[in-house]
């Protein structure tokens, strides 16, 4: 089993070029950090964690910039998303941003996707909330086919665009692996329509090894695609011990741990505390 950890990174936690270092020296495999633009003020949009909106939301740095720096200060750490917007971002820039950081990183991207739940911060962006799904996927095709086509094009419902040259392709071919977040089944479904791999936010899926593994199968079934082709990564995973040995035990490739959004004397402890869990099981 792989261990990463999800962050959000904003001025007043742990710097991003440090935090990077101390993961690969306590056997950590990855990074994955939050993405959100902006919170409008209306607040309308429920958040799926509680009532209350944490601040680090309203705070947090771009996830691209920010991998950027952790490249620098890292060799193996593999650098990913949790999750990028796409349904907010122009689909263009966004695949030249994966590619430059795979290139610079020498290959260590992993393209974590999402469509959002803030409905007024897509539609800030020119968003249609109820389309975002339809949306999203026509993006990430698109994209697809900029880092692996010369010269690409696409012509989709939402999406369109004809021959285009952009160079660097990226290191991964055809293309940095896509982890596609949202809950069951839906999140699923999406994953292996189109993605590498599916990232269930832990509390919102049911965390049962046993279930995860038959549900991929299940679901893979119905497209007839090879359930090891979408790898399965727990996102803000449980810490405990029992839960970890039933993930491993049913095939889950990967447990991502929360870091809170704190300097660096109370982050690194935490991590001490995580690397001693994992200690043996990576």
């Amino acid at each position: 089993m792989y261990f990463g950890v999800c962050f959000f990174p904003t001025a007043y936690a742990i710097n991003p070029a440090e935090l990077g270092p101390a993961l690969e020296e306590r056997g950590f495999e990855s990074v994955w950090l939050a993405e959100h633009s902006h919170i409008p003020a209306s607040r309308k949009s429920p958040w799926p964690g509680g009532d209350e909106l944490p601040q680090m939301y309203y705070d947090t740095l771009d996830p691209f910039v920010t991998l950027g720096a952790m490249a620098a200060t890292t060799s193996t750490l593999k650098l990913c998303t949790g999750i990028t917007l796409v349904v907010q971002r122009d689909p263009i820039h966004t695949a030249k941003e994966v590619a430059s950081l795979d290139v610079l990183s020498g290959g260590r991207v992993l393209f974590g996707v999402g469509a959002g739940w803030n409905k007024e911060e897509m539609s800030d962006h020119g968003t249609d909330p109820e389309s975002r799904f339809g949306l999203m996927r026509e993006r990430i095709e698109a994209m697809k086919a900029l880092w692996a086509d010369d010269p690409a094009e696409y012509h989709g419902v939402q999406v369109d665009f004809g021959p285009a040259h952009q160079n660097p392709k990226p290191i991964q071919s055809p293309h940095p692996p896509i982890h596609v977040g949202g809950v069951a089944p839906g999140g699923l479904r999406r994953a292996v329509a189109y993605g590498n791999g599916w990232i269930p936010i832990g509390g919102r899926t049911a965390v049962d090894g046993a279930h995860l593994a038959r549900l991929r199968v299940d679901v893979c079934a119905e497209v007839g695609r090879d359930p090891s082709e979408v790898e399965v990564s727990i996102y803000s995973a449980p810490a405990e011990a029992a839960l970890l040995d039933d993930l491993t035990e049913n095939g889950i490739e990967r447990a991502v741990f929360n870091v809170p959004s704190l300097p660096r004397d109370e982050v690194l402890p935490l991590l001490d505390e995580y690397a001693e869990l994992i200690s043996g099981r990576v």
